[in-house]
């Protein structure tokens, strides 16, 4: 049948072309710019995602496809933080994603963080659909506000919830939504001091190579002396919990007192990342 709505949907397709990862067909649909840099010296294509105007104004509605095919893999990540713009119609922003990862592919999905401004309104929502071969390292990132100003949970909403699915079963789902007005973000039953949350997910197969290169980096994330999460941890910089939910899903969770305070976090899992294996380059070191 054909896709009635497939003209509101950006696109991009990546596949093999010689041993070499290629951006293979791409299609940006306002407000959203697909960058595809230089190709890296490693074996993965590099997509960047592109705003205008930096962020989202209410009202947008970014919708992606994402197509990796048998054997590719590839870099998804964001030019810069996404700011979410103040809404002043009672509109909301929204970003969909629909990811398709064929066998033996790789995708890592690593944005910068969202940034929901003063009485914003945003809603995110993914769903990848692994093949059984198939591996997704996927980070989602969201900050408290602009803190450098003193803003801190003045958004009106903000909700994302992430779906992955292997061979057509659903295998994590993943739901998170907050109102300030009515769940206090500073209470120590949300983020108390905190004010930066990284999730990463790993979904594959748990005796694939890529799959475990990456499960021992992620196991080596928290920091020296910190091996769960418990109330002497408070008052630490960032904290690191770091779950085997499922044998073939592994889950982190982060919080971190400012963007940077996470940034270790991060370039740990970029430099474990930049192997021959997985994406052949530093994903931060190009980057920046």
């Amino acid at each position: 049948m054909p896709d009635d709505d497939a003209h509101l949907w950006s696109a991009l397709t990546v596949a093999q072309v010689r041993q070499q990862s290629r951006l293979v067909a791409s299609r940006s649909v306002q407000p959203l710019k697909i960058i595809n840099p230089a190709a890296p010296a490693g074996p993965a294509c590099h997509a960047v995602l592109a705003s205008y105007g930096g962020g989202l104004v209410a009202g947008d509605s970014i919708r992606l496809r994402v197509r990796c095919e048998a054997g590719s893999r590839l870099l998804l990540s964001t030019q810069a933080n996404t700011r979410i713009f103040k809404s002043i119609d009672g509109q909301q922003a929204a970003q969909l994603t629909d990811g398709h990862v064929a066998e033996h592919a790789l995708a890592v999905v690593l944005p910068d963080p969202l940034v929901p401004q003063a009485d914003s309104r945003y809603r995110q929502v993914q769903h990848w659909h692994l093949a059984e071969s198939a591996t997704l390292l996927l980070a989602d990132w969201y900050h408290a506000g602009r803190t450098d100003l003193g803003e801190k949970f003045a958004f009106t909403s903000f909700s994302t919830e992430l779906r992955v699915s292997v061979a057509g079963r659903l295998t994590l789902l993943d739901r998170f939504a907050l109102r300030p007005e009515e769940h206090l973000g500073t209470s120590q039953a949300t983020f108390g001091p905190y004010q930066s949350a990284l999730s990463l997910y790993l979904v594959g197969p748990p005796a694939g190579a890529q799959f475990k290169v990456v499960a021992a980096a992620l196991r080596q994330l928290p920091p020296p002396g910190q091996t769960e999460l418990h109330a002497s941890l408070a008052g630490r910089p960032y904290v690191v919990a770091v779950t085997q939910a499922r044998e073939n899903v592994l889950l982190v969770r982060a919080l971190g007192m400012s963007r940077l305070d996470l940034e270790p976090v991060y370039r740990a899992v970029a430099a474990a990342l930049a192997g021959e294996e997985l994406l052949g380059f530093d994903a931060l070191r190009r980057k920046y």
